[in-house]
């Protein structure tokens, strides 16, 4: 039997140009837009008709960035420290048998661009710039909301972090990225068994490079730079 065949409907365009800095799941960094583009084949305005009915959307798309050849059927969760062993299946770890991923995120609106038909644009995504996605799907508040769900060895949203820009390096960046940027640091995007005050962490964010480091519960902006386009 021939195996079927999945092929990407449209990629997420955003500022997270690398993993470090993505949030760990959906809707912890809700300021963050991002919008779904479609491609050429399923650029069609009907296959979105009624979409705008619904405040939410999941997504079915790919951890393009984390495939590998072979699978291993427990991993170590950082949330555990990155010492103890978990199965696959209890996790959400991006290391699995077909690195499928599923994130629900807001509907902001759908806008009309030349050349690229009606995209989404939504808040809350957790899928780094040019993620492929599989499939588009209206979130259910009745089907999809379980009131006494229990969160195994991740109970809650995990610590958060003060952010501190003493230098006033926010103010080089629009104001809607500014409040995008400090929900994501505020969560803390370095591996969590990392707990070095000294350290100084860099990560991308759209054009620029920000630097920080934490120190107990405060993370601290050490510098954002613009980066120069390499030809």
């Amino acid at each position: 039997m021939d195996e079927y065949v999945i092929k990407p409907i449209a990629h997420i365009h955003n500022d997270l140009k690398t993993k470090f800095g993505v949030p760990r799941q959906s809707g912890l960094a809700g300021s963050l837009l991002s919008e779904i583009v479609f491609t050429p084949e399923f650029r069609v305005s009907d296959a979105l008709r009624g979409i705008t009915d619904f405040s939410h959307i999941w997504l079915i798309w790919s951890f393009s960035e984390a495939r590998r050849s072979d699978w291993s059927p427990t991993v170590r969760p950082p949330r555990l420290g990155g010492n103890e062993r978990i199965g696959v299946f209890a996790t959400r770890s991006p290391y699995r048998p077909n690195s499928l991923a599923l994130s629900c995120v807001k509907l902001v609106r759908v806008e009309h661009r030349d050349g690229l038909g009606d995209i989404l644009v939504v808040s809350g995504a957790d899928l780094m710039n040019g993620t492929p996605i599989y499939d588009i799907k209206p979130y259910l508040p009745y089907a999809d909301a379980i009131g006494d769900a229990t969160g195994g060895f991740a109970p809650d949203g995990g610590k958060t972090l003060c952010v501190v820009d003493e230098n006033c390096e926010m103010q080089k960046l629009a104001e809607a990225k500014r409040t995008a940027l400090t929900e994501l640091l505020a969560r803390d995007p370095r591996p969590q068994y990392h707990d070095d005050p000294n350290r100084v962490y860099g990560m991308e964010y759209g054009d620029h490079e920000v630097k920080f480091r934490v120190d107990g519960k405060e993370l601290f902006i050490t510098s954002i730079e613009k980066q120069i386009k390499k030809r």
